[in-house]
């Protein structure tokens, strides 16, 4: 775990050590994150954002940069639109304020080192409402612009087009970005667990998507669902 903020850290790691979570470093700025991530090769690096020397959202990008099969959680005490976009950006699978439970934080560690992806849903809604309105402030400029035009036309298709998915990948992504868990979408498509988690791995490998933390974020950069949709639930 990377906090300039030894009580942050001495906390954290009784929270997790006491539920069978094994602390196997710490860092208190995000350069030494960087070296003890790479010299350690965790599962799971809780890293805060605002640290010295390097901030926590450069340290994650390096960090995954060298090991892009280590899960990185974000903790902040700022719940501030722009660090979980430029959290996301950075590969994040995981953004989560101080303030939350130790049983919540227990969990959100075994959740993202499962491969998922985690976001508070307060931070899910405000993603999805960005989301929407930058998608159609793009659509309205490709319609007036030749060169926003073009630069559409280069953006990969994966990232544009859902016509890969089956009608069953579909209505999968779409609850999907809506923020329900596998367990939730079993209970709602009336499905076992193990076939959900089977057209969620399709979905990733047809969108070329690296987690749920992605999916969301075309779920609605491509229009298949909308903030209204996530009102009206």
């Amino acid at each position: 775990m990377a906090d300039d903020e030894e009580l942050i850290r001495t906390g954290f790691r009784l929270i997790l050590t006491s539920r069978g979570i094994d602390v196997v470093g710490e860092a208190a700025d995000g350069m030494a994150a960087v070296t003890e991530a790479e010299r350690l090769h965790p599962d799971v690096l809780l890293m805060d954002i605002r640290m010295p020397h390097l901030d926590g959202l450069q340290a994650a990008k390096r960090v995954l940069g060298l090991l892009p099969n280590c899960r990185v959680l974000m903790l902040t005490t700022f719940d501030l639109d722009h660090y979980v976009y430029a959290a996301l950006a950075a590969g994040a699978s995981g953004f989560l304020l101080k303030d939350v439970t130790a049983a919540h934080l227990a969990a959100a560690v075994r959740l993202v080192n499962t491969g998922d992806a985690l976001l508070a849903p307060s931070i899910t809604r405000r993603l999805i409402e960005r989301y929407a309105t930058t998608h159609s402030a793009v659509r309205a400029d490709t319609a007036h612009s030749p060169a926003a035009a073009a630069a559409a036309a280069r953006t990969p298709a994966n990232h544009r087009d859902l016509a890969p998915l089956t009608p069953r990948e579909l209505e999968v992504l779409a609850l999907m970005g809506r923020g329900l868990s596998n367990t939730e979408l079993a209970a709602a498509l009336t499905l076992s667990e193990s076939t959900v988690k089977t057209h969620v791995a399709r979905i990733f490998a047809k969108l070329a998507l690296r987690d749920r933390a992605q999916a969301v974020v075309l779920a609605y950069e491509t229009g298949l669902i909308t903030p209204a949709d996530l009102t009206a639930d």
